[in-house]
């Protein structure tokens, strides 16, 4: 056979490949551009990605709410009336000149401002505002006279912190003795200039406007929106008015800052989702290709193990192997957390939060009798020994740990 083949004979020989390669090809870049185009973005009432805020807009349509989505500041200061809530999506975004002209608007429309999870934005919009920090807790109660906030009960996600001296704002949702949403009534001086909201079809347009600030997006984003009172507190903030003016801030903005974190994203994050699955796709598929034109060697051959090495032997090396490398904090590591996989399984707790010290140590302390309870902690997740005894006393202690919890 000759080595060199015409372009003819490759054609004919790989057409099929060919084909199916180029098929598989139009079918990826197809699904990649019909799902590229349903992809806004984070907090974005179009999208239906788990961060985005469709769910929300549709709730609202249901009620009557008409939601814009504006991207300039002039856009959402040319649609701001008295009637309408203004929601500002990524208020870090703008740049100090374009937080401070929003604020002279939002003060004297006579509407609501809601502004989501503001933390160096905060001292242009509202200078008698601080972030004060984050907050991890959940099931929050509103603890507060916000009628939104009590009818919609505790949230199921933290936020971020604030203060404030502004006399008549109501703090809701305390963490650490700050509040994580509030709201800011508008004072008459700041309305002087505003106009209040003519009557309507609607009875829901207060007259006079105020800010909220809502210290977690997780209760507008449609993966959340189910939770606890996410939906609840969202709908009522959002719908209070008859018009939603949901600003998001863009890249092409002149009241955006360039330099903020919302256009730090790498190269990988600018791709959309269907291209990389596309990718994966064509990935497989090659992969599938190549097992099928590959060349096999011969049967498979059962072949033993020319020696049995007990368990305990193989226990002993690895142990060699750690005192070797002066490896106390992994020996250590490893016997703690054979341990507590152990303890887990014996208790009833679930496997993914085995090694969780809130989780696993109440069980654990209920079933002791010698043991001291303030023990547990140090023992399973405190610090490496730091000599050889002290890992072997570790070992021991361990051992003594499993055998109370088994047989008590």
């Amino acid at each position: 056979m000759p080595l060199n083949r015409s372009p003819r004979q490759i054609w004919t020989r790989n057409r099929g490949l060919l084909i199916g390669f180029t098929i598989l090809l139009v079918a990826a870049l197809a699904i990649a551009l019909a799902r590229s185009g349903a992809q806004h973005g984070r907090l974005d009432p179009r999208s239906a990605d788990p961060q985005g805020s469709r769910a929300v807009a549709e709730l609202l349509k249901d009620r009557d709410v008409t939601t814009r989505v504006v991207t300039t500041l002039d856009g959402a200061r040319a649609a701001l009336r008295p009637d309408s809530t203004l929601l500002v999506a990524r208020p870090d975004a703008l740049s100090a000149e374009g937080r401070t002209a929003l604020r002279r608007t939002f003060t004297t429309s006579g509407a609501r401002t809601i502004l989501v999870a503001p933390t160096v934005s905060t001292r242009d919009l509202l200078p008698d505002v601080t972030f004060v920090g984050t907050s991890d807790s959940t099931g929050l109660p509103p603890s507060c006279d916000l009628p939104e906030a009590r009818r919609a009960g505790p949230l199921s996600t933290g936020g971020l912190r604030y203060s404030t001296t502004r006399a008549g704002a109501d703090l809701c949702y305390l963490s650490e003795g700050t509040p994580t949403v509030l709201r800011l009534p508008h004072t008459a001086a700041q309305q002087r200039d505003g106009h209040t909201a003519p009557g309507g079809p609607h009875d829901r347009q207060p007259t006079q406007g105020d800010t909220v600030v809502l210290g977690t997006a997780g209760i507008l984003a449609n993966e959340h929106l189910d939770e606890r009172g996410n939906a609840s507190l969202a709908l009522q903030l959002l719908g209070s008015r008859s018009h939603l003016v949901w600003y998001l801030p863009s890249s092409d903005d002149p009241g955006t800052d360039s330099s903020g974190t919302e256009h730090e994203q790498s190269f990988f994050d600018l791709i959309p989702s269907g291209w990389r699955w596309g990718t994966l796709q064509l990935g497989v598929a090659a992969l599938l290709t190549a097992l099928w034109r590959s060349r096999r060697l011969g049967p498979l051959v059962d072949e033993n193990l020319p020696v049995a090495v007990r368990a305990s032997e193989t226990v002993e090396g690895r142990a060699r192997l750690y005192r070797k490398a002066d490896a106390r904090d992994r020996a250590a590591q490893t016997l703690r957390s054979a341990a507590r996989t152990r303890l887990a399984a014996v208790l009833g707790v679930p496997a993914a939060e085995a090694h969780l010290p809130e989780t696993l140590l109440p069980p654990v302390g209920a079933r002791l009798r010698t043991t001291a309870p303030d023990t547990l902690l140090p023992l399973l997740f405190g610090p490496p020994p730091a000599t050889d005894l002290a890992l072997v006393t570790l070992a021991d202690r361990l051992d003594a740990l499993e055998r109370e919890v088994r047989t008590s």
